[in-house]
């Protein structure tokens, strides 16, 4: 008899592909093939769970789903019991490289202080909180030193643990904007040059987006307006119509989507006309821009979870910093139910780091819009499949569908009658590679 030679077994699945297993239940890849079970399945491809939840995944894609999930000879069962399947959820807000600090002082200190290497090691364990709470894709919109393309390279490198990262180097900004450094006295601390995304004028600011590009950025940040922790006004317009034109058009050229930060509503204004892929935060959008956003399906990322911490907790800010808080937090529920009641597309988006605790409670988010009136299934698509439209990542991550990176959570129970679910994974699995079982972490 030859040595080598193993029993094949072969399985036709729902998809028309046929998986052949050897008798170790090995596939002949070398890859193992996975039947997640479930009492429920939450797809994203609408607003309802099914019943039929099972889902077989190998070589890190998904490859059935539901009752057309034949589950292959040799296969691991894994059954979750009375959970919910999920995609994996994403976050299209993150600054994983900025430190949460409930005392503001200590915060800028500590970042003022910090070197590059220091902070990625902080970066790198705020990756892994994330990714432990089921968030298996995020887009950082801005940090410091480029060190969000290095953490991005070495959690692809599998060098350290975390969500897949879709990294925007730095902010485009104007000079003393919402996304320029802290007015440091310039005696005491020697101002960038050049300038991390700092910008005057339509020229400066189309060689800016180019400069986040040459170093590696998969999107665009823009701060058209002031902002709430910033020392500028927090609605004031901070980018000209220019300037957003030259910016905008030039990230997409290069074929990068373009996110906003305003809370100011003329600042969305322009920027929505000038092509915007969204905005963020949102916080005194009116309703003709939110109509205007629907129109060019130009996505709200409302970040409920920095706007509910610096509303409930603005006595430990500066003055001028509280004071924007209360007057930001007060009009954004308003425009937030406003943009339900028109039909704006929304994604979730964190902005986590403004909570002290806020990496891996990411999905604190999902209740927050659910409080503020959005329905629980329609929040769960803005976790899921919106935001991997938003991110143009819709053919790979977003549903549970065949074909698909199997980016999988399961969550204890029906999470559209209990929206706070989201907030204990049981289960989570990227690409293939299960994450969190029973519970516990599996990360080393």
């Amino acid at each position: 008899m030859l040595k080598g030679i193993q029993r094949i077994a072969c399985t036709l699945l729902g998809t028309g592909l046929l998986l052949c297993m050897g008798s170790s239940g090995a596939a002949e890849d070398g890859t193992r093939t996975i039947a997640l079970r479930a009492a429920h399945l939450f797809d994203a491809t609408s607003e309802g769970l099914r019943d039929d939840a099972v889902v077989i995944v190998h070589g890190g894609k998904i490859v059935a789903v539901g009752g057309e999930a034949a589950i292959p000879e040799g296969a691991e069962i894994i059954d979750l019991g009375d959970a919910t399947l999920m995609p994996g959820f994403i976050d299209v807000h993150s600054h994983l490289t900025l430190e949460p600090d409930e005392n503001y002082y200590r915060k800028t200190l500590n970042e003022l202080m910090r070197n590059p290497t220091e902070m990625a090691f902080y970066a790198a364990a705020n990756a892994r909180r994330t990714l432990e709470a089921g968030f298996t894709t995020v887009r950082h919109v801005g940090g410091r030193e480029f060190i969000d393309v290095g953490l991005r390279n070495a959690i692809a490198a599998n060098l350290t643990d975390g969500p897949r990262i879709l990294a925007a180097g730095n902010a485009i900004t104007a000079t003393g904007g919402s996304c320029d450094r802290p007015p440091f006295p310039a005696q005491r601390v020697a101002p960038l040059t050049p300038r991390e995304g700092v910008c005057t004028g339509a020229n400066q600011c189309r060689e800016a987006v180019r400069d986040q590009i040459k170093w590696g950025a998969d999107v665009i940040k823009v701060c058209a307006s002031g902002g709430v922790l910033s020392y500028d006004p927090v609605d004031v317009p901070q980018l000209t119509r220019a300037e957003l034109d030259a910016a905008i058009g030039e990230a997409h050229r290069w074929g990068r989507k373009v996110a906003a930060h305003a809370h100011g509503d003329t600042a969305a204004r322009l920027s929505v006309e000038a092509g915007i892929d969204s905005i963020e935060h949102g916080s005194f959008l009116s309703e003709d821009t939110l109509k205007l956003m629907k129109t060019k399906g130009v996505f709200l990322v409302p970040t409920f979870m920095a706007l509910d911490w610096v509303a409930t907790n603005a006595d430990g800010y500066p003055p001028n910093i509280a004071e924007k808080a209360r007057v930001a937090a007060a009009s954004h529920g308003d425009m937030f139910r406003a943009a339900l009641r028109i039909g704006v597309p929304v994604a979730l988006g964190t902005d986590a780091t403004v909570r002290p605790d806020g990496h891996g409670r990411n999905a604190m988010e999902f209740a927050l819009m659910v409080d503020a009136g959005m329905r629980p299934g329609a929040a769960l698509l803005a976790g899921t499949s919106n935001a991997a439209r938003l991110l143009g990542l819709d053919a790979e991550i977003g549903t549970l569908t065949p074909g698909k990176w199997a980016d999988i959570v399961a969550v204890p129970g029906n999470p559209v009658t209990d929206i706070r679910a989201t907030e204990h994974p049981s289960f989570v699995m990227q690409r293939g590679r299960i994450v969190r079982r029973n519970g516990v972490s599996l990360l080393r």
